[in-house]
């Protein structure tokens, strides 16, 4: 068995594509391997800022000799059915063989050398490769997402000789730009190569990139008693931009403190890739950051430190002017700058949109345990900051920047905790606003866009998502859920789409219906409680009762989970199926006899009269546990049938000669399938 050691090195790779071309060549190269018929102990790639590497361990030298035998027509068929198989074959008619009046052929194929199969491999994952964007360059013909180099393509010791648009294979490849040897040097193999390019200033894992970055800042914090600001995404980009990173501490005017300290670190991580610092001691930033650099500085970062830390205060010099200014203008005039800005153009405005938010906020506001006055004025003011030079220059802080200008404007603690967290939750991981009015207005304004596109036609489709409707009705379920709040959906929902369709932006020939909208809710539901380990079968049961109070139907889902988890409810379960599929076939043949279930008939059988008494009982029970919303007990008073159901249809024959029993004992289904049925759609439900 031998190695296959691959390099493919370019110029610069953004930092922002290493890890997904990293993926792109293993899924590329195993699709390849399997298409060629080889198999391999373990496969796996690297993606660096100048290069992606591949190493697989365990191919054969060569593929194994095939042998296959196929079938072909019959010998009394057509000379063209045999003439269409002998081409597909490539064999002549007296190398076929007849068994049972049916023509065989045996295709052998000889094994092809690994080697000469790579070099297929590579040529078609080069040129096919999936760049989200790639360039041409010079007069050749390949796009890469940079200028390609050089190809080290090894497999057992040895070079595997190609040529991929005038870029021959070799086994040579480069260390670091600056403090390498600055010469290309040769390689034997994996272990070789990666010895090789650490001692020439070049880390190959990512891993091993992040762990020198982390190690090394919070050693240079630690020895100033400061602490680094943990930032896995930050983590992430700057181990893609250095082969050899050093972190360096670096000072900034304290002066800059005085800004908010979002604005401080957004500065420092989207334009300058610098980490925050904190003093552990207050618990808040210090005047200190740190930069990566992708050299080890002989005065040990010194110069580094100054020359960033003038750059960075221009930076926060810019932002403290935008802080400034936004200060003195205030909400008024953000807000009249907002109706000239477009939120759609099917939708209307920024100012448009807001005036839906204010609305519809005031209407939810009850069922959520806020003032409407005051959800009314918090969702008018919520988009205020867009119109705000602080959010022009940093977008990703819009909500935040509201926030603090509403503290500034003394608007009070409800308006301003609304305004700064109304977007939220924005991911799985993030925390849902909480406050009465917050999650007023942070429900408006995820409802009000869900209305809005679906009315517009703008679904998601597929992986598809342009609008983030999916994470905005998940973000729904989230604040009602963990608020929990008691808000009936189909009531809001039309609240909403009637505040659209009377908004001066636009008109609706095909209003969105409410039930699409909930049939949207129930599947990202589904989502959620399949994370939590629920099936989805469970919210398809309980969403057919009509209910669009997420609280009530999560804990039917959870109780119905607990009760199907035990003998009782899964034989009931078969019972329902058994009865349910009785009824549904009589009701193909007309109308199913309804009304009382007689019990003394003649010879009526015991386990008939039983049942009869023990749906009566259940069907008391189960009411009065759905009164209080005690699902649990609901379920307890629908396993006391499971006895009497397995009783029954084990002694007691439904299609009965007898017109009068036959009926009496399709009532009696029916009565089963209704109780049942005021807990959960039990037809909905797998097993």
């Amino acid at each position: 068995m031998a190695q296959l050691l691959l390099e493919l090195f370019s110029e610069e790779i953004p930092a922002r594509m290493q890890q997904g071309a990293a993926r792109d060549l293993e899924r590329m190269a195993a699709e390849r391997l399997k298409a060629a018929g080889l198999t391999y102990e373990a496969l796996t790639t690297f993606a660096g800022p100048r290069r992606l590497t591949l190493v697989v361990e365990g191919l054969p030298t060569a593929t194994p000799d095939r042998e296959e035998e196929l079938k072909g027509p019959r010998t009394s068929a057509p000379e063209q059915a045999l003439d269409g198989f002998l081409r597909k074959t490539g064999l002549t008619k007296d190398q076929l063989s007849e068994r049972d009046g049916v023509w065989f052929a045996v295709v052998r194929e000889k094994g092809r050398p690994t080697a000469d199969l790579i070099a297929d491999m590579v040529d078609g994952v080069v040129r096919g490769f999936p760049w989200p964007k790639s360039m041409r360059w010079g007069s050749g013909a390949l796009r890469w997402i940079r200028p390609l180099k050089r190809i080290v393509a090894l497999f057992d010791g040895h070079v595997v000789p190609f040529e991929i648009d005038g870029i021959p294979s070799g086994d040579l490849t480069e260390g670091h730009r600056f403090l390498g040897c600055g010469r290309p040097f040769a390689v034997r193999d994996f272990a070789d190569y990666r010895a090789k390019l650490e001692s020439d200033f070049v880390l190959l894992d990512v891993v091993d990139r992040k762990l020198r970055i982390l190690e090394g800042a919070q050693a240079a914090c630690a020895a100033r008693g400061l602490a680094l600001v943990d930032d896995d995404g930050l983590l992430d980009e700057v181990a893609g931009l250095a082969e050899w990173p050093t972190p360096i501490l670096g000072d900034m005017d304290p002066q800059f403190l005085t800004l908010p300290p979002e604005v401080i670190r957004l500065s420092m991580k989207v334009h300058q890739k610098y980490f925050a610092v904190r003093d552990p001691a207050i618990g808040e930033l210090a005047p200190h950051f740190v930069v990566v650099a992708n050299i080890a500085a002989v005065d040990g970062g010194v110069a580094l430190a100054a020359g960033n830390a003038r750059v960075l205060s221009a930076r926060l010099d810019d932002a403290r002017f935008f802080w400034d200014e936004d200060r003195k203008v205030g909400f008024a005039p953000w807000l009249t700058k907002l109706a000239g800005v477009t939120y759609h153009a099917k939708l209307g405005t920024m100012a448009e949109r807001v005036d839906r938010l204010s609305v519809l906020a005031g209407v939810i506001a009850p069922y959520v345990g806020s003032d409407e006055n005051v959800a009314k004025e918090a969702g008018r003011l919520a988009k205020a900051d867009l119109a705000s030079g602080m959010v022009g220059e940093f977008p990703e802080l819009q909500g935040v920047m509201g926030g603090y200008y509403a503290q500034h404007a003394q608007l009070g603690l409800p308006t301003i905790d609304a305004i700064r967290n109304h977007y939220q939750p924005q991911g799985p991981k993030d925390h849902v606003p909480t406050a009465p009015t917050a999650a007023a207005v942070a429900l408006a304004d995820k409802i009000d866009a869900l209305v809005g596109f679906f009315a517009i036609d703008e679904r998601p489709t597929g992986s598809k998502d342009p609008f983030a409707l999916r994470r905005a009705a998940l973000g729904v379920i989230r604040i009602v859920l963990e608020g929990p709040h008691r808000l009936p959906l189909t009531e809001v929902l039309e609240a909403a789409r009637t505040i659209l369709i009377t908004s001066r932006a636009m008109s609706l020939d095909t209003p969105p219906t409410t039930k699409e909208i909930l049939a949207f809710f129930a599947d990202r539901l589904k989502v959620l409680l399949r994370d939590q380990g629920k099936r989805h079968d469970l919210v398809d049961a309980v969403f057919a009762l009509g209910d669009d109070d997420l609280v009530r139907i999560v804990r039917r889902v959870e109780a119905l989970d607990a009760f199907l988890a035990t003998e009782d409810g899964a034989n009931l379960l078969a019972g329902y199926k058994r009865a349910s599929n009785i009824l549904k076939a009589e009701e193909k043949k007309g109308p199913v006899p309804t009304g009382m279930v007689e019990t003394g008939l003649p010879n009526q059988p015991e386990a008939e009269t039983t049942l009869a008494f023990a749906v009566a009982v259940a069907a008391t029970a189960v009411d009065a546990a759905l009164e209080t919303e005690d699902f649990a007990a609901a379920m307890r008073a629908l396993s006391l049938l499971r006895a009497p159901v397995d009783a029954f249809f084990d002694k007691v024959m439904v299609n009965s000669d007898v017109t009068e029993e036959r009926e009496n004992r399709l009532k009696l289904l029916g009565q089963v399938r209704a109780v049942m049925g005021r807990v959960a759609d039990f037809g909905q439900i797998a097993g």
